[in-house]
């Protein structure tokens, strides 16, 4: 595990756009795995200046996203499928049909079958995006305490999990209890991870994750068994390392 800190979120965003544009420039057809959130969108506003300034192609590119929740259609302006739409896809010359988003409707148990058989086929993740969250979780993989849940799987989200999310829903109770994820196994299988956190509310996850013990307890403490994972932290998010 590396840990890079920087001065704020920009220098954070700036430094992971280049390392995805290095990347994609080297493989045209690079598979990413990516992630939702705040955290990320000043890194996709990022890739998709360089994008519209010709510096980096997504017309090859295929994506793979970590989650997304149990019952929103993809239309629904909370789904992760919309936000990458507006926050990325739509702004870049990537095929939509390249972009893939497990989908939470319907038997979610085969959808979830079928997700890893699908990134298993395209050759696995090359270059995974992640965030985590106040509690550890990486993806929806939440905290558990037997074990560390390696398939994508159907995860029932904690109340720290579903309160972090209201803010993107009229009202906290309207925020779904589900969701399917990439498991810990398939982003341990990507072949190299990027984890962006920033701001003080992310201090502690991080500290446990770099200095604490690997537990599924913290699901981000795995990361520490990857053998290409770098953090990319800005300062307050790395105030208690």
């Amino acid at each position: 595990m590396q840990v890079y800190v920087y001065r704020n979120e920009e220098q954070v965003a700036q430094a992971a756009a280049m390392i995805f544009a290095s990347q994609i420039s080297a493989k045209p057809n690079l598979v990413l795995g990516l992630a939702t959130g705040t955290t990320p969108i000043p890194t996709y506003q990022r890739l998709i200046a360089m994008n519209r300034e010709g510096l980096i192609d997504f017309s090859q590119v295929r994506s793979y996203n970590l989650d997304e929740y149990v019952g929103l259609e993809p239309n629904h302006p909370a789904s992760y499928r919309y936000f990458m739409n507006a926050q990325l896809f739509d702004h870049v010359n990537i095929d939509k049909a390249n972009t893939h988003v497990p989908s939470g409707l319907g038997d979610v148990e085969k959808n979830a079958e079928a997700y890893d058989a699908a990134i298993e086929e395209a050759g696995g993740i090359d270059l995974q995006l992640l965030g985590i969250g106040h509690n550890g979780h990486i993806g929806f993989n939440e905290p558990n305490p037997r074990a560390f849940i390696y398939k994508t799987n159907v995860v029932t989200l904690t109340p720290s999990t579903i309160q972090a999310n209201a803010r993107l829903f009229e009202k906290e109770e309207d925020v779904p209890r589900q969701a399917i994820s990439l498991g810990i196994g398939g982003i341990m299988n990507a072949r190299r991870i990027i984890l962006l956190a920033t701001g003080r509310g992310k201090a502690q996850a991080v500290r446990d994750a770099v200095q604490g013990d690997i537990t599924p307890l913290l699901p981000a403490s795995i990361l520490k068994a990857h053998r290409n994972v770098q953090f990319l932290l800005d300062a307050e998010a790395a105030s208690l390392l």
